[in-house]
Order: C-alpha cells, then sequence, then structure tokens
C-alpha cells in the first residue's frame, strides 16, 4: 500500500467482542472523509485503532507509507495524526492556554508552537480571549473549539474528529462546521465521525458507511447524498 492514510481490512475489539470487522478505507491528501453509521457500528473504534489507542488484530494501517498497526499513539502523533475524541476530554482545571500548549508537545507541533497558536487564535477568537480562563468552565461550544485547537497545536496532516457537533446548539454547529472547512481550506485532510449525516456529507468530498463494523457503502458526497439506503436510515427521507 502507498499513498496518504491507507487503512486495509482492519478488525477491532473489545476483549471477546468484535467491534470492527475487515473495514478498509483511506483519506487522500487534502480531502474531507466522512465515517457515517448508526451508533455502534464501530466509528469511534476505527478512530481509536488509527491512532494507537486500540489494538488491530487483523489488517494493516499506512500513514505517508508508514505502517502504524502497533504504534502507541505517543508515536502516530509526530507522524502526522492527530484525534479530537468524542467528549472533548480537556482537562478542566488547566486553563484554555495551558490545554492548547499540551497539544504542541512533540514534532511538528513542538517546532511551531508560537505559530500555531497564533493561528488557532484567529480561527476561534473566543480561545484567545479566554485563554487565562479554567478550560472546565467554558461552555460545551467553546469546549469543542478547544479540543479542536488542541488537536491543530500538533499541527497535523490529518485531523480526525470524533462527533464535534455532539450536544451543541444549533449555531455552534453552524460555526464549527464553517472551522473545519477553513482548515481544510489550508490543506490539511479531515477524516469525520459525525452524528449529523447530512452536514458531514454536505462538508466531505467522499464518504464511508459502516453498519454493524463493516464499510457497506462508500463514495463520493454527490452519490451518497442522493443513495436510496442512506436517505432512508440516516436523512429521513
Amino acid at each position: 500500500m502507498s499513498g496518504f492514510l491507507k487503512v486495509d481490512g482492519i478488525e477491532v475489539g473489545y476483549g471477546d467482542i468484535t467491534a470492527v470487522r475487515g473495514a478498509s478505507l483511506e483519506v487522500r491528501p487534502g480531502e474531507i472523509v466522512a465515517l457515517i453509521g448508526s451508533n455502534g457500528a464501530g466509528k469511534t473504534t476505527t478512530l481509536r485503532a488509527i491512532s494507537g489507542l486500540l489494538p488491530v488484530r487483523r489488517g494493516r494501517i499506512e500513514f505517508e507509507g508508514e505502517r502504524l498497526t502497533g504504534l502507541p499513539p505517543s508515536k502516530v502523533v509526530p507522524r502526522g495524526i492527530a484525534h479530537v475524541p468524542e467528549g472533548r476530554q480537556l482537562f478542566p482545571s488547566m486553563t484554555v492556554l495551558e490545554n492548547l500548549e499540551l497539544g504542541a508537545g512533540a514534532g511538528a507541533g513542538k517546532a511551531q508552537r508560537t505559530e500555531s497558536m497564533e493561528w488557532v487564535f484567529q480561527l476561534f477568537p473566543r480561545l484567545r480571549e479566554r485563554q487565562g480562563q479554567l478550560a472546565g468552565t467554558l461552555s460545551g461550544g467553546e469546549q469543542q473549539m478547544l479540543a479542536i485547537g488542541r488537536g491543530l497545536m500538533a499541527r497535523p496532516k490529518l485531523l480526525m474528529l470524533d462527533e464535534p457537533s455532539l450536544g451543541l446548539a444549533p449555531v455552534m454547529v453552524r460555526a464549527i462546521f464553517d472551522n473545519l472547512m477553513e482548515i481544510n481550506r489550508k490543506g490539511m485532510a479531515i477524516l469525520l465521525v459525525e452524528q449529523n449525516v447530512l452536514r458531514a456529507l454536505q462538508l466531505s468530498h467522499r464518504g464511508y458507511v459502516l453498519e454493524n463494523g463493516q464499510v457497506v457503502l462508500e463514495g463520493p458526497r454527490e452519490t451518497l447524498l442522493a443513495n436510496g439506503h442512506i436517505k432512508q436510515a440516516y436523512l429521513g427521507r
């Protein structure tokens, strides 16, 4: 395998339970790819496997021609992949600035900390205003901005996001998706897991549909939006 991100036939699970069965996908440089499916389909598990948080039982994961399978997160991040997890997982008793600085701990992030911080503050002006505030006192939308900003501080080539709109008001959802579009315009590839299937596909160039741990559909945005199964199962049409 060669190219950018290649996930080839991976099997991943928790104990005796297999959550992902033979899933394959790819992300090309500079594109946004949506990974959609119902709760429990294996979307979060797939992201956790790519970032090294879960072991891969079978299959192979490569990034820019290098094998990631079996590497811990501390080795994956410096290679250019940042994972913004579901639930944000910030450090609530640390300030906004301290949380951001933690994202720049190694590799390109460490070398470009000052430039990265300014970019994050340009994308999310509220974070600049609240940089001395404890993360746990931010609103849900501000916490999501901080979680994304922390991921960007690593200067990734690929940003993976798990349910970035979860629990947010519609106005904040629009703002977050506008930010993701701007991030992508800068050339950063995005792998997006998102409950709002319509928004996810509208934002993305291509998508994959996971059901029961297996990829059952894939294709360009327009093809998936026009697909009868997706309309009925995920778009309520």
